[in-house]
C-alpha cells in the first residue's frame, strides 16, 4: 500500500506538517497519527491555556504504541521550527535542559507531528521554573483498590481543602487515579510545595487510615489508596489536562467537577469522546487561574506535625541526592536493624 502523502494543518497564523497520516498509533481501537494529531488540534485552545509557559516534558511514541517509547526532556538543537519556545530547567542533579515551553497551539500539534502521546508539563511557569504555581495532589489506587476508591478519598480530600482555605480542580488521571490541582501564589520553593502537600496527604490520611495511606514504601501500602506526595518534588509531572494517556483504549486525562466523580468511569473520556464533551460543557479549567491560593495553613501543619507529632521529612524519589532531614532511603524489609528507619 503506498504511503499516504503529508498533511499540512493551518494552526493559528503557523502552518504545521502532519507526515505518515495513516500511521497506526493505537492498534487495538485503529486511531492513526492523524487521529491523534487532529485530536490535539480539538483541544488545543484548553489544554493551551493551561500548559502556556510551562516547561513540558514530552511521552514520544514515533511508531506508535507498539513501537519504541521514550521521554524527551530536551529540545533538540537542529530541525526545529524558529518559533518553537523553550524555558531552562534544573534537575534534581543540578544538570540544566531547554524543555518544550509552549506559548502558542502550534507548538502542542508540532509535538503531535513528532509522535508525542502524553505531555508531561511542569508545575511551574516561565521564568519563575524554580516556583512552583501550581499543588499537584495525586490520589492513587494500590492494588485492590480502584477508581471507585479514589472517589471517596477525593471527597475527603475536598474537605480536608476546605478546611485549608483551598480550592481544589479535579481530573481524571486517565486510569484509575484521580488528580486534584491548587492553584498558588508562586511564592514558595519546590521544597516547601511538598511539604504542604505532605502536611496536606498526613492530614488527609489521618482522616481515613483503612483507606488512605501516605506510606512511600509499596510493600507498606496495602490495598489502600496513595497520596502520591512526591508529585510535588522537582522534576516530577503528571499528564496534563486533556493528554492523551499511552494506553490501548486511548483514555484522556479530563477535567471533571466535584459532582460528577461518582458518575463517571475513567474510560469514559477518550480520543473520540472527550472533544465533544469540550464542545457541550466547556472548559472546566478555565477559571482556575482566576485565584491563586496561600501554602501556609499547610506549612504551618507541617509545623504542626513537626513540633507534636514528630513528624518530619519523607522519602525523595531513589533519584533525588540525599535532601536535609531526609530519613534513610530503604525499603523497610531491607534495613538491618529498625532503628535505621530514623537514621538520617
Amino acid at each position: 500500500m503506498p504511503k499516504a502523502p503529508a498533511l499540512e494543518y493551518e494552526v493559528g497564523n503557523r502552518s504545521v506538517r502532519l507526515s505518515s497520516p495513516d500511521k497506526i498509533y493505537f492498534p487495538d481501537r485503529g486511531f492513526t497519527k492523524r487521529d491523534v494529531f487532529e485530536y490535539y488540534l480539538a483541544v488545543s485552545e484548553p489544554m493551551l491555556r493551561y500548559m502556556r509557559d510551562r516547561p513540558t516534558m514530552l511521552q514520544r511514541f514515533p511508531d506508535g504504541l507498539d513501537g519504541e517509547m521514550f521521554f524527551q526532556k530536551r529540545v533538540p538543537t537542529r530541525g526545529v521550527p524558529d518559533w518553537i519556545t523553550t524555558a531552562e530547567i534544573k534537575f534534581p542533579s543540578g544538570r540544566k535542559a531547554d524543555e518544550l515551553c509552549p506559548k502558542e497551539p502550534a507548538a502542542l500539534l508540532w509535538a503531535a507531528q513528532m509522535g508525542t502521546i502524553v505531555y508531561h508539563p511542569w508545575p511551574v511557569r516561565a521564568p519563575a521554573t524554580e516556583n512552583p504555581d501550581e499543588l499537584r495532589i495525586d490520589l492513587d489506587p494500590q492494588p485492590g483498590t480502584d477508581f471507585a476508591d479514589a472517589v471517596k478519598v477525593a471527597g475527603l480530600a475536598r474537605t480536608v481543602l476546605d478546611d485549608a482555605g483551598l480550592v481544589g480542580h479535579p481530573k481524571t488521571s486517565g486510569g484509575r487515579g484521580i488528580h486534584i490541582y491548587v492553584r498558588i501564589k508562586p511564592d514558595w520553593s519546590f521544597v516547601e510545595a511538598r511539604r504542604a502537600a505532605i502536611a496536606f496527604a498526613r492530614e488527609l490520611e489521618r482522616r481515613d487510615p483503612k483507606l488512605i495511606t501516605t506510606a512511600w514504601w509499596k510493600e507498606e501500602r496495602g490495598e489502600q489508596v496513595f497520596i502520591d506526595y512526591n508529585q510535588m518534588a522537582r522534576d516530577r509531572t503528571i499528564a496534563a489536562p486533556y493528554s492523551l494517556r499511552a494506553n490501548p483504549r486511548a483514555t484522556v486525562s479530563t477535567p471533571v467537577t466535584w459532582d460528577e466523580l461518582g458518575e463517571i468511569e475513567p474510560n469514559d473520556f477518550d480520543l473520540r469522546t472527550v472533544p465533544a464533551r469540550l464542545a457541550e460543557v466547556g472548559d472546566l479549567y478555565a477559571g482556575m487561574d482566576e485565584v491563586r491560593h496561600d501554602l501556609g495553613t499547610l506549612l504551618e501543619w507541617w509545623d504542626r506535625d513537626e513540633r507534636d507529632r514528630k513528624l518530619g521529612e519523607m522519602p525523595y524519589p531513589p533519584d533525588y541526592p540525599k535532601m536535609p532531614g531526609e530519613p534513610m532511603r530503604v525499603q523497610p524489609s531491607r534495613a538491618k536493624d529498625p532503628g535505621d528507619q530514623a537514621a538520617g
